[in-house]
Parts: C-alpha cells; sequence; structure tokens
C-alpha cells in the first residue's frame, strides 16, 4: 500500500515526496515536463545558479530544507528541492555556466585550480552566461522529471546533477573523464598533491593566465578532506547525527520530513566553505544517507509513519533503535567513501566540476532501492518505487 505524505504540498511544482509512487505512462511524464510551472521555474532556476554560482545556489537550498523540515510544514523542503532552487537545476545550472564562462576566457577568479571548477564563484548577469544556466536548468529538471516519472528506485535529482555534469564536459569541449598525469600512479593517486607537483606544459588546457604547467598535476576535490581514514570518519559521525536528529524528531511526532533536517544542516553549512572558513567538511551525502538508512530500518519509526503492523514487515532489516542508528551511521560512511572514490576517478584529475557527492547519493539511493527489490528493506522511506 501506498503512504499519504503531506498531501497539502500536492501542488503543480511538487517533485518531492512521491513515497510508493508507482511508474507513470508515457502520458504522465509528457504531462510533468510540458508543465509551465516546472520548466519555467527551471529556466528562471538555472539562470539563478548561473548568477550566484552553483555553491551559493546550493546553500539557498539547505536554509530551505532546514525551513521545511524543522518547521515541520515542509513546504521549504518542497521548494528547495523544486523547480528554480533545486540542485539539479540552479546548482547544476551554475556548474555549466562556470564550464561555459570558463571556456569562453571570462573567468579569472584566482582559484587554486582550473576556473570551471570554481563552484564558489558568482557569474553575474551577462546574458549568455544566463542563457547557459537556464538551459542546463531545463536539461536538469527534464532528466530529474523522466527518472522520477517512472520511478526508478534511485534519487532523482543527483541522477540529473550526475549526466549533467557529464553533457557539460561534452558540450564545451572538455575531457569526459579528464587527463591521468604521467605523476600519478592512476585515478585514485592523490601523492602528486601531497608532493605540489605541477602538470607538465601542453598536457591540459590552461585557463585565465594559467598555462598548463601552472596547474596541480592532482587536483582534489576536497584538499583538506581527501584520506580515506578520514573520509570515513566524517562519514560515520555525521551519519550518525543526522540518524539521531530523525530519531529524536519522529519520536517527538515531527513526521517523515524528518528525514531531510540533517542534509539541510549540511547544506546550509557550505555557507562557511564558501565564505572561506578552512576545513570546513561537505557532508550532505553523508548525513541524507545517514538518516534515510536508519529510517528505512527502525522497526518502530516504520510502524509509527504508515498503518502496517509488526506482522506486514517481513524483510529482514527491521531493527531496534540502537541497531538502527549504527545502520545509519554506517551508510553516511559508504556515502561518505563511495564519494571520495567518485572524486578521485571523474574530479581530481579534470577541469570542470563534478560532484561526489551527487555520485555518492546515486550510488547509496540505488543500494537501498535494490535492498528492497530483493526484500531484504521494507522500504527505501522517500525514494521513488520504494514504499509499501
Amino acid at each position: 500500500m501506498s503512504v499519504e505524505l503531506l498531501p497539502e504540498l500536492a501542488i503543480a511544482a511538487d517533485t518531492v515526496l512521491q513515497v510508493g509512487y508507482e511508474p507513470g505512462a508515457p502520458t504522465d511524464v509528457i504531462d510533468s515536463l510540458t508543465n509551465p510551472g516546472i520548466l519555467l521555474g527551471a529556466l528562471a532556476g538555472g539562470a539563478f545558479g548561473a548568477a550566484l554560482g552553483a555553491l551559493p545556489a546550493f546553500i539557498f537550498t539547505g536554509f530551505l530544507v532546514i525551513g521545511g523540515s524543522l518547521g515541520g510544514g515542509g513546504f521549504g523542503v518542497d521548494v528547495g528541492f523544486g523547480p528554480v532552487f533545486g540542485p539539479h537545476i540552479s546548482f547544476a545550472g551554475g556548474v555549466a555556466a562556470a564550464g561555459y564562462a570558463a571556456n569562453k576566457g571570462y573567468m579569472e577568479s584566482g582559484f587554486d585550480y582550473h576556473n570551471a571548477k570554481d563552484i564558489g564563484f558568482a557569474l553575474g548577469s551577462k546574458p549568455d552566461i544566463l542563457a547557459v544556466g537556464a538551459v542546463f536548468g531545463v536539461f536538469g529538471v527534464l532528466i530529474e522529471q523522466l527518472s522520477r516519472q517512472l520511478a526508478l528506485p534511485v534519487d532523482p535529482i543527483p541522477v540529473s546533477i550526475v549526466i549533467s555534469a557529464i553533457v557539460v564536459r561534452a558540450v564545451f569541449g572538455y575531457s569526459i573523464v579528464g587527463t591521468v598525469s604521467d605523476k600519478a600512479n592512476g585515478y585514485f593517486d592523490m601523492g602528486p598533491f601531497e608532493r605540489e607537483e605541477m602538470r607538465d606544459p601542453g598536457e591540459v588546457k590552461g585557463d585565465g593566465g594559467k598555462a598548463s604547467e601552472d596547474r596541480l598535476a592532482v587536483e582534489p576535490w576536497l584538499p583538506n578532506m581527501y584520506k580515506w581514514s578520514h573520509v570515513a570518519a566524517i562519514g560515520f559521525f555525521t551519519g550518525l547525527g543526522a540518524a539521531v536528529i530523525t530519531y529524536n524528531m519522529i519520536s517527538g511526532g515531527h513526521g517523515l520530513i524528518a528525514v531531510f533536517a540533517g542534509f539541510g544542516i549540511s547544506a546550509a553549512s557550505l555557507l562557511f566553505l564558501n565564505l572561506g572558513v578552512d576545513r570546513i567538511p561537505v557532508t550532505h551525502h553523508m548525513t541524507l544517507a545517514g538518516a534515510t538508512a536508519f529510517l528505512a530500518t527502525w522497526q518502530d519509526g516504520i510502524l509509527m509513519l504508515t498503518d502496517l503492523s509488526a506482522a506486514d514487515l517481513t524483510a529482514p532489516l527491521a531493527f531496534g533503535a540502537a541497531p538502527a542508528l549504527l545502520f545509519g551511521a554506517v551508510f553516511g560512511m559508504f556515502s561518505a567513501v563511495v564519494g571520495e572514490a567518485s572524486q578521485r576517478v571523474f574530479y581530481a584529475h579534470s577541469d570542470t566540476h563534478f560532484d561526489p557527492p551527487a555520485a555518492a547519493i546515486v550510488v547509496w539511493t540505488l543500494t537501498i532501492g535494490l535492498l528492497v527489490i530483493a526484500g531484504l528493506l521494507n522500504w527505501g522511506v522517500w525514494i521513488p518505487g520504494t514504499g509499501i
């Protein structure tokens, strides 16, 4: 059976809480993709991300999700993940605009890496840059809605972000997976960065006032957070923290929307990163994983949020609070490690931004979806096609 969630959010722009969502017919997909509230919002949101920069636009998403999840009404979550502010729209539009602007020679931001990776840099009001953001905003919502309407058991928002990042590279003439320097022993080697080794002349393209030899041979996504032990540790504890927040909120009658509180806090904390505070970790993929995995396995929580009885929960992965909290912590660590692996393959040797958190969320939500399909989990909480 499906779970009725926050019916007041069932508006035209609602693209988030479709638990128990059934695969749509072709007409459902067409109706969604031709909805002016979605498409025009995506145009505006993509341009918004281009103007402010991808990271500042995503920080807005974080504050909206905090307001919606902690306030209990949920509307901020719906807006934060929907047209205009959804990261598949505004963040992806900002990433695309940076790739375009760097390729055109518009950016000289002072960033240590290739300027197309500088997602914290505001690109202003230049019409062609705004147009690129707007187009990729629409592209983002098209991919997201197609995945969601087909009820694929994966979070459709990061699916869209990942695909959009690859398309940016193809459209603007960048290498899809980047060029591994001869100074690195394969994709996973961060040693050249630690030794401060530079690229060879002509090895990769320069930008702004930089030539190839002015660029580091390896450019890790987060210079302060790439060692495996560090990544695993922050993933475990942030996943656990988000799971505990979810546990306390739902125990207090807050409802399913509480699962997004940790994500909102993590995303909003990136304001400090954008302001240049050192060593700020990026954790929204970890907190969302921890909260979701916890709620997917916490038996009492499932019973509180649905009309099911304990006898209806036939999947084996259903626990008491303490084991479920630890399950959330493990998934937070899993998401962190996957994110680090993705940055080593798709970011550290490349010229444009590829979002490791988005790639991580794709992997762990699909993992939960497959566990539901395999009958090991009772539900996937908010992931399309995994309701009960």
